[in-house]
């Protein structure tokens, strides 16, 4: 029981955490080995649990376990306090005092951002698959010909997990080599950056001709 009283614990701390960008970065840099841990493996064991069963199984396995460790803290509890005779009331309290509820407030910002990026993902296919910038478009067909690749390699619910786990590994490696790797990430960019002002320059689209010009001039 002291195990369960730890993790009791440790989700006391958990649900003290504000869901804003500073506790997600606290999250997937490790700043707290024990939160971080608990959350990637939780994580980590239900997409893999989701990966073999369906979501309706493991969903009903993980409440029916979530449930008999409550009952059975719960019935300990209520024992060890007849027993010792001590009015310490539910074990749950703190928890069941939490107020769950979304404000209006909260749901209508909510909803404002998921429209405002919504909004932009489609802007920003519309531009690519239309042509606005034939060089873009062409960029965006190359990750999409990649991506038949990565399709036939990978179902995806292994690009999910591939996903998570980089999610709270990647930063981490970022945060302790960022000097060497942001050393070939410039390197890189400049490259990228050459090549696509080379096809620019090759493909005359969107540049009118020297002689019009020069005649309009005149």
């Amino acid at each position: 029981m002291e195990h369960v009283q730890g993790l009791l614990q440790t989700l006391s701390e958990l649900k003290d955490l504000s869901l804003n960008r500073e506790s997600l970065e606290s999250l997937i840099y490790w700043r707290d080995v024990k939160k971080s841990g608990i959350t990637f493996g939780a994580g980590l064991v239900t997409l893999l649990a989701i990966s073999c069963f369906s979501v309706i199984s493991v969903f009903a396995y993980l409440s029916l376990l979530t449930l008999a460790g409550t009952v059975a803290f719960r019935i300990y509890k209520s024992v060890l306090q007849a027993i010792q005779k001590t009015p310490e009331g539910h074990p749950f309290k703190e928890y069941l005092d939490i107020d769950l509820t979304l404000s209006q407030e909260k749901v209508q910002n909510i909803a404002g951002v998921a429209v405002a990026h919504v909004n932009g993902f489609v802007a920003e296919l519309r531009r690519l698959f239309l042509v606005e910038d034939l060089v873009d478009s062409i960029k965006f067909g190359v990750i999409l010909w990649v991506l038949t690749y990565i399709g036939g390699w990978f179902n995806g619910m292994t690009l999910v997990i591939l996903a998570f786990v980089s999610l709270f590994t990647l930063p981490k490696v970022y945060e302790n080599n960022k000097q060497s790797i942001d050393t070939y990430l410039d390197l890189v960019r400049s490259k990228l950056t050459e090549i696509t002002d080379k096809i620019k320059a090759a493909i005359p689209i969107g540049k009118k001709p020297i002689a019009a010009e020069s005649d309009k001039d005149k």
